[in-house]
Protein backbone atom coordinates (compact mmCIF):
# COMPACT_ATOMS: atom_id res chain seq x y z
CA UNK A 1 0.00 0.00 0.00
CA UNK A 2 1.23 3.48 -0.82
CA UNK A 3 -0.30 6.81 0.19
CA UNK A 4 0.91 10.23 -0.89
CA UNK A 5 -0.02 13.59 0.61
CA UNK A 6 1.10 16.31 -1.78
CA UNK A 7 1.49 20.04 -1.32
CA UNK A 8 3.16 22.56 -3.64
CA UNK A 9 6.76 21.35 -3.32
CA UNK A 10 6.68 18.81 -0.51
CA UNK A 11 5.08 15.39 -0.43
CA UNK A 12 4.65 12.95 2.41
CA UNK A 13 4.82 9.37 1.16
CA UNK A 14 3.90 6.39 3.35
CA UNK A 15 3.73 2.71 2.60
CA UNK A 16 4.24 -0.74 4.00
CA UNK A 17 7.63 -2.35 3.62
CA UNK A 18 9.29 -5.73 4.01
CA UNK A 19 12.97 -6.24 3.33
CA UNK A 20 16.09 -8.19 4.12
CA UNK A 21 19.37 -6.31 4.21
CA UNK A 22 22.02 -8.46 2.50
CA UNK A 23 24.76 -6.71 4.53
CA UNK A 24 23.14 -5.83 7.87
CA UNK A 25 24.78 -3.96 10.70
CA UNK A 26 25.43 -6.08 13.79
CA UNK A 27 22.17 -6.64 15.66
CA UNK A 28 20.07 -5.82 12.58
CA UNK A 29 20.15 -9.22 10.91
CA UNK A 30 16.98 -10.81 9.57
CA UNK A 31 13.93 -9.57 7.73
CA UNK A 32 12.22 -6.36 8.79
CA UNK A 33 8.62 -5.30 8.25
CA UNK A 34 6.66 -2.18 8.95
CA UNK A 35 5.83 1.24 7.56
CA UNK A 36 8.19 3.70 5.88
CA UNK A 37 7.34 7.39 5.67
CA UNK A 38 9.39 9.90 3.70
CA UNK A 39 9.21 13.63 3.20
CA UNK A 40 10.05 14.16 -0.46
CA UNK A 41 10.40 17.01 -2.94
CA UNK A 42 7.63 17.21 -5.54
CA UNK A 43 8.61 18.27 -9.05
CA UNK A 44 5.92 19.44 -11.51
CA UNK A 45 6.60 18.40 -15.08
CA UNK A 46 5.87 20.12 -18.36
CA UNK A 47 2.47 19.78 -19.95
CA UNK A 48 2.48 17.00 -22.53
CA UNK A 49 -0.50 18.16 -24.49
CA UNK A 50 -2.89 21.06 -24.56
CA UNK A 51 -3.37 23.51 -21.72
CA UNK A 52 -6.11 21.12 -20.55
CA UNK A 53 -3.81 18.09 -20.31
CA UNK A 54 -2.81 16.64 -16.99
CA UNK A 55 0.55 17.82 -15.68
CA UNK A 56 3.04 15.12 -14.68
CA UNK A 57 4.11 15.28 -11.04
CA UNK A 58 7.31 13.55 -9.95
CA UNK A 59 7.65 12.39 -6.38
CA UNK A 60 11.32 13.28 -6.25
CA UNK A 61 14.23 13.01 -3.88
CA UNK A 62 13.69 12.18 -0.22
CA UNK A 63 14.89 14.65 2.42
CA UNK A 64 13.81 12.82 5.62
CA UNK A 65 12.68 9.30 6.51
CA UNK A 66 11.03 7.49 9.39
CA UNK A 67 11.00 3.69 9.43
CA UNK A 68 8.46 2.15 11.79
CA UNK A 69 10.06 -1.29 11.64
CA UNK A 70 10.22 -4.51 13.61
CA UNK A 71 11.89 -7.85 13.12
CA UNK A 72 9.70 -10.00 10.89
CA UNK A 73 10.19 -13.07 13.08
CA UNK A 74 9.50 -11.17 16.31
CA UNK A 75 6.30 -10.19 18.06
CA UNK A 76 3.89 -8.19 15.91
CA UNK A 77 3.64 -4.56 16.95
CA UNK A 78 6.97 -4.49 18.80
CA UNK A 79 8.54 -1.80 16.58
CA UNK A 80 11.87 -2.99 17.97
CA UNK A 81 13.75 -1.52 15.00
CA UNK A 82 11.88 1.78 14.65
CA UNK A 83 14.22 4.63 13.72
CA UNK A 84 14.52 7.71 11.56
CA UNK A 85 17.03 9.29 9.22
CA UNK A 86 17.22 13.05 9.92
CA UNK A 87 18.79 13.71 6.52
CA UNK A 88 19.08 11.96 3.18
CA UNK A 89 21.98 12.52 0.79
CA UNK A 90 21.78 11.68 -2.92
CA UNK A 91 18.80 9.34 -2.28
CA UNK A 92 20.70 7.50 0.47
CA UNK A 93 19.77 7.58 4.15
CA UNK A 94 22.26 8.49 6.81
CA UNK A 95 22.73 6.30 9.86
CA UNK A 96 19.72 5.00 11.72
CA UNK A 97 18.77 7.21 14.67
CA UNK A 98 16.82 5.42 17.38
CA UNK A 99 14.52 7.45 19.63
CA UNK A 100 12.66 5.93 22.58
CA UNK A 101 9.71 8.27 21.96
CA UNK A 102 9.41 7.00 18.39
CA UNK A 103 9.15 3.39 19.56
CA UNK A 104 6.89 4.20 22.52
CA UNK A 105 4.29 6.18 20.57
CA UNK A 106 5.20 6.28 16.85
CA UNK A 107 2.08 8.05 15.61
CA UNK A 108 2.32 10.89 18.13
CA UNK A 109 6.07 11.16 17.54
CA UNK A 110 5.43 11.42 13.80
CA UNK A 111 2.83 14.13 14.36
CA UNK A 112 5.36 16.20 16.27
CA UNK A 113 7.94 15.83 13.53
CA UNK A 114 5.57 16.76 10.70
CA UNK A 115 4.03 19.66 12.65
CA UNK A 116 7.50 21.25 12.61
CA UNK A 117 8.23 20.74 8.90
CA UNK A 118 10.35 23.91 8.81
CA UNK A 119 12.62 22.56 11.54
CA UNK A 120 12.69 19.09 9.98
CA UNK A 121 13.74 20.56 6.61
CA UNK A 122 16.37 22.82 8.16
CA UNK A 123 17.88 19.89 10.09
CA UNK A 124 17.95 17.96 6.81
CA UNK A 125 19.89 20.80 5.16
CA UNK A 126 17.01 22.19 3.09
CA UNK A 127 16.63 25.97 3.04
CA UNK A 128 13.03 26.95 3.79
CA UNK A 129 11.68 29.59 1.44
CA UNK A 130 8.18 31.10 1.23
CA UNK A 131 6.75 28.18 -0.75
CA UNK A 132 8.12 25.59 1.69
CA UNK A 133 6.87 27.65 4.63
CA UNK A 134 3.40 27.65 3.04
CA UNK A 135 3.67 23.87 2.54
CA UNK A 136 4.56 23.52 6.22
CA UNK A 137 1.44 25.48 7.19
CA UNK A 138 -0.68 23.31 4.89
CA UNK A 139 0.84 20.09 6.19
CA UNK A 140 0.10 21.09 9.79
CA UNK A 141 -3.62 21.04 8.90
CA UNK A 142 -3.29 17.51 7.46
CA UNK A 143 -1.02 15.93 10.11
CA UNK A 144 -4.03 14.09 11.65
CA UNK A 145 -4.80 12.57 8.23
CA UNK A 146 -1.20 11.41 7.80
CA UNK A 147 -1.26 9.98 11.31
CA UNK A 148 -4.50 8.07 10.58
CA UNK A 149 -2.97 6.64 7.40
CA UNK A 150 0.18 5.50 9.21
CA UNK A 151 -1.85 4.08 12.13
CA UNK A 152 -3.95 2.10 9.65
CA UNK A 153 -0.83 0.75 7.94
CA UNK A 154 0.78 -0.17 11.26
CA UNK A 155 -2.42 -2.00 12.21
CA UNK A 156 -2.27 -3.81 8.86
CA UNK A 157 1.33 -4.89 9.57
CA UNK A 158 0.36 -6.11 13.05
CA UNK A 159 -2.58 -8.07 11.58
CA UNK A 160 -0.35 -9.61 8.91
CA UNK A 161 -2.08 -7.93 5.93
CA UNK A 162 0.71 -5.45 5.12
CA UNK A 163 4.50 -5.56 5.25
CA UNK A 164 4.44 -9.21 4.24
CA UNK A 165 7.36 -10.75 2.38
CA UNK A 166 7.11 -13.24 -0.42
CA UNK A 167 7.11 -16.90 0.58
CA UNK A 168 10.51 -18.56 0.34
CA UNK A 169 12.46 -15.40 -0.55
CA UNK A 170 14.68 -14.92 2.46
CA UNK A 171 18.11 -14.48 0.91
CA UNK A 172 17.95 -11.14 -0.89
CA UNK A 173 16.93 -7.56 -0.31
CA UNK A 174 13.37 -6.72 -1.27
CA UNK A 175 11.59 -3.45 -0.65
CA UNK A 176 7.83 -3.38 -1.05
CA UNK A 177 7.57 0.07 -2.59
CA UNK A 178 10.23 2.72 -2.13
Amino acid sequence: MLQVFGFDRIGVVAGDIYFIDPTPEPGQEGAERGVRLEVRVLEPGELRGSIYSSRPIEVGRPVWRADFLETADGPAGSLNRAHHHPAMHDWEPGSRVFDKDLSADPVSWLGGQLADLEGLLERAGVEVDEVLAADAASLRRYVPDVQRAVRGMLDGVTEGRLGVGPEGELSFARVSWL
